[in-house]
């Protein structure tokens, strides 16, 4: 009787904070079509944005049990549910040496963020957030690895820092990497493979890719999907690498990582049903239903993230934390692109 009790109890302290991560998330979706008329900004980092303008109505103490709620557990699972997106078919299509050189330039860059943050000043789990968030696929990547990220003074800020650049930084991308594959003479596959192992998020990869052919968006979009699927032994490791960290600093731990294995066996489903065709009239609404489920529960574990984050810390952090993410995003450009010249017959 004492438990029925307490769990509508408990809940009921969620709500105000789930409520105004809400509405944040909404505000965010719906603004993205009309911002993207001038640039192609993702409704996460809007939300993300918004949020932030909202953080002094954050700061009461009735909405922080629900932002947390969002920031952690909406957020695991909403990752867990990027598995449905992968298929290992369209990853097997790639060829070794292209997903070996994309395996190679993720493995450095996520090391490179470690390297950057260090020489910044910064904690090791700036470099994860920087690595991770360039290396796989932004703002996605970000919020994954953070849930594996001991708590440090101004983590969030850093956290929403780094979403805010890789999208920037992919923008750019979406617009410079074109011309210069074209300037670089790489045919319509290579192109594809340069633009889908080095822009950041996934809209910015498919902007650049259609824009200049079919051939180069598909290749673009499946190698980005592999960089997706690599998100899980990327928060597994970087989980590790932290937890040995904290057992001599007393810092960290190893946390259990229910949403990755579900992230798996999502996965392993999805490239599964295409041999059950009898099943794919049923399978494909739920499939679409998960992964719009997945795309909100982003929406709202960022629009908490924004609103616990104030506009003034983030104005303080100082020009090595833009100069950190911008040498991540130069060595996953350059490795990847050297690789390709290797790999190109003579």
């Amino acid at each position: 009787m004492n438990m029925s009790r307490t769990f509508p109890a408990s809940a009921a302290v969620l709500v105000p904070g789930i409520a105004l991560s809400a509405v944040v998330a909404v505000g965010g979706y719906l603004a993205a079509p009309y911002v993207a008329r001038a640039v192609p900004i993702p409704a996460m980092v809007l939300a993300l944005c918004l949020g932030m303008m909202l953080n002094p109505i954050a700061a009461r103490p009735a909405v922080q049990p629900g932002m947390a709620f969002c920031v952690r557990t909406v957020l695991r699972w909403a990752v867990g549910l990027l598995g449905l997106r992968v298929a290992l078919a369209d990853i097997a299509a790639l060829g070794f040496e292209t997903a070996s050189l994309i395996v190679g330039s993720m493995v450095v860059t996520l090391c490179s963020g470690f390297v950057f943050a260090r020489w910044s000043g910064r904690s090791p789990g700036f470099g994860a957030l920087i690595g991770a968030g360039t290396a796989v696929c932004g703002a996605s990547a970000t919020l994954a690895v953070s849930t594996v990220v001991p708590n440090y003074p101004s983590k969030q800020a850093d956290i929403a820092f780094v979403v805010v650049a890789v999208n920037a930084f992919a923008t750019i991308g979406m617009v410079l990497y074109p011309p210069l594959c074209a300037l670089l003479h790489l045919d319509q596959t290579a192109t594809g493979v340069m633009l889908g192992g080095t822009i950041h998020d996934v809209a910015q990869v498919v902007g650049a890719g259609y824009a200049i052919s079919e051939t180069a968006g598909n290749t673009a979009v499946i190698v980005k999907l592999f960089r997706v699927f690599l998100l899980l032994p990327i928060v597994l490791s970087v989980g590790w690498y932290l937890s040995r960290i904290g057992e001599q600093h007393a810092e960290a731990r190893v946390p259990m990582p229910v949403f990755a294995i579900a992230f798996v066996l999502l996965c392993a489903l999805n490239s599964a049903m295409p041999l059950a065709p009898s099943l794919m009239p049923l399978y494909v609404p739920i499939k679409n239903g998960l992964v719009e489920a997945s795309n909100w529960g982003l929406l709202l574990a960022i629009g908490a993230l924004g609103l616990g984050t104030s506009i003034k810390t983030i104005a303080g952090l100082g020009w090595r934390h833009v100069a950190s993410v911008l040498g991540t995003t130069l060595v996953i450009l350059l490795i990847v692109t050297a690789g390709l010249f290797l790999m190109k017959p003579l």
